[in-house]
């Protein structure tokens, strides 16, 4: 039985999210992602404005005037929403854990994907993947998809991206749309995205909240990390800290962007302080400027 408050939160999802998927970024992820290939479908008459490369010479031979090809696109894809769900997702310094903003944001490419009839599936991992749910299409399914993400408990601590990665290369049997949705806070994965970039159109999407790249000048606080559980007291007001914990940080993300870049592989950065609207069209339209 499902709780009356889940279906709630579900429901507030499904309506925050159509909009978004309806008014915004209506067309723009059609347009991001292409089908398979082209398949003939008819020949009919040239009329003026059509594409001359296309006049099929055989069929205007023989009725003595000028036909062309018609094609329809082979559209149907897989979107496999591959989604971090370990203990430090439960962090948000601002309104929304890292967690609600992948829920919501995994919400928009369900539904834009089933939209243009596409499947969409998902795979929640920790330090092991916990939850695979196959991808199928319609609004029933989406929804699915989305109480998953809510309801779902992890029982890992860890983050096991590679681990992931692999098992999703198990059970896709063809080439599909992938968003890999984490804060990325793990480490040896590299050459199990670099598989997956080739099998898959690998998509990353990041995920950070504006406290983990600084800290407030705030005294004495204690600090836990939510995967190992270690607890540590921290004195904020110690600048030098404050500055090599930056220096940290800083590292990490540039590690991590030039391994992206060397992969040259196009990232989505969302904040938890931000709007996920504008990075996610801004990359479906420079993707489909580039086809």
């Amino acid at each position: 039985m499902i709780p009356k408050e889940l279906l709630k939160k579900v429901r507030q999802i499904q309506i925050r999210t159509a909009r978004t998927v309806n008014e915004i970024l209506a067309g723009q992820y059609h347009s991001a992602f292409r089908g398979r290939g082209m398949e003939f479908e008819e020949v009919s008459p040239y009329q003026i404005g059509d594409d001359v490369r296309l006049i099929d010479w055989n069929v205007s031979a023989r009725y003595g005037e000028p036909f062309i090809k018609k094609f329809r696109e082979e559209r149907e894809l897989t979107v496999m929403l591959v989604v971090d769900s370990s203990p430090s997702g439960l962090f948000g310094s601002d309104r929304q854990f890292k967690l609600d903003v992948a829920t919501e944001l995994c919400a928009v490419l369900a539904f834009s994907a089933i939209r243009s009839n596409d499947k969409a599936g998902l795979i929640l991992f920790t330090d092991k993947v916990e939850k695979y749910v196959p991808a199928k299409k319609g609004t029933k399914h989406v929804l699915r998809i989305i109480r998953e993400l809510l309801y779902h408990q992890p029982r890992g601590r860890g983050t096991d991206i590679a681990e992931a990665l692999d098992f999703l290369n198990r059970v896709t049997r063809r080439k599909a749309v992938c968003f890999l949705v984490s804060d990325f806070l793990a480490a040896g994965y590299e050459p199990a995205l670099r598989i997956a970039r080739r099998r898959q159109d690998l998509i990353p999407i990041t995920i950070t909240d504006p406290r983990e790249l600084e800290f407030p000048n705030v005294g004495f606080i204690e600090l836990q990390d939510p995967e190992t559980g270690e607890q540590q007291l921290v004195d904020t007001s110690s600048r030098s800290l404050r500055k090599e914990y930056e220096a940290g940080v800083r590292r990490l993300i540039d590690e991590r962007e030039t391994m992206f870049k060397r992969m040259d592989t196009a990232v989505i950065d969302i904040r938890t302080d931000r709007s996920y609207v504008e990075p996610l069209a801004r990359f479906f339209h420079k993707r489909e400027t580039r086809r």
